[in-house]
C-alpha cells in the first residue's frame, strides 16, 4: 500500500505542472479555478490509481480526467452563477509575448467550453483528431468541424491584432 501511495505521489508531482497549464488554458486564464480543477483531477486519479497506473498512458488518462472535470464544472456552474455587466479589471499587459498571450487567452475565454477544449487538446497538447475525439466523446468529424469553427471564431475575434503582436 505504501508503495502504491509513493508511486501516485511521484506521478502527481511529475504531472501537476502539465495539468495546471492545460487547466489554465481551459479556464481562460482563471488560475484559481485551474488550481481547483487540477486538485479535483488528482483526487479522482488517486481514487482510481490502480486502474490509472495500469493504463497504457497514465498521463493521458489524467489529462482526459482533467478535461472531463472541466466540462462537468462548466455544466454545474451554468445553473449556479449569473453573469454581471461589470467585468473585473484585466491584467496589465507588458511588452512582447505577454501582450499576445493575454490577447489569446481572452479570445479563448470567449469560446464555448467544448470549443476551447477541442482547441486546447488539438493544438496545445498536439493530440490527433482521433485522440481528441476519444477524450471528448465526439466523432472525429465533429472534432474536425469544431476545430475549424473555433479557429474561425478566434480569427474573427482577433482580427489583425495578432499580426501587430507578431511584428514585435
Amino acid at each position: 500500500m505504501a508503495n502504491t501511495v509513493a508511486t501516485y505521489l511521484d506521478f502527481a508531482a511529475a504531472r501537476a505542472g502539465d495539468l495546471y497549464r492545460s487547466a489554465c488554458l481551459l479556464t481562460g486564464g482563471d488560475t484559481h479555478l485551474a488550481e481547483d480543477l487540477v486538485q479535483e483531477t488528482l483526487g479522482r486519479v488517486f481514487v482510481r490509481w490502480r486502474r490509472v497506473s495500469g493504463a497504457d498512458n497514465p498521463a493521458a488518462y489524467a489529462q482526459t480526467m482533467l478535461v472531463h472535470t472541466f466540462l462537468s464544472w462548466r455544466r454545474l456552474r451554468r445553473s449556479r452563477e449569473q453573469p454581471t455587466e461589470v467585468l473585473p479589471e484585466a491584467a496589465a499587459a507588458s511588452a512582447g509575448d505577454t501582450a499576445l498571450r493575454i490577447t489569446l487567452m481572452d479570445a479563448l475565454a470567449r469560446l464555448s467550453a467544448r470549443d476551447r477544449a477541442v482547441l486546447v487538446l488539438r493544438y496545445w497538447e498536439d493530440r490527433s483528431i482521433e485522440q481528441t475525439a476519444s477524450v471528448l466523446r465526439l466523432s472525429p468529424g465533429a472534432v474536425s468541424t469544431r476545430s475549424t469553427r473555433a479557429l474561425s471564431r478566434l480569427r474573427s475575434q482577433l482580427g489583425d491584432d495578432v499580426n501587430l503582436f507578431a511584428e514585435h
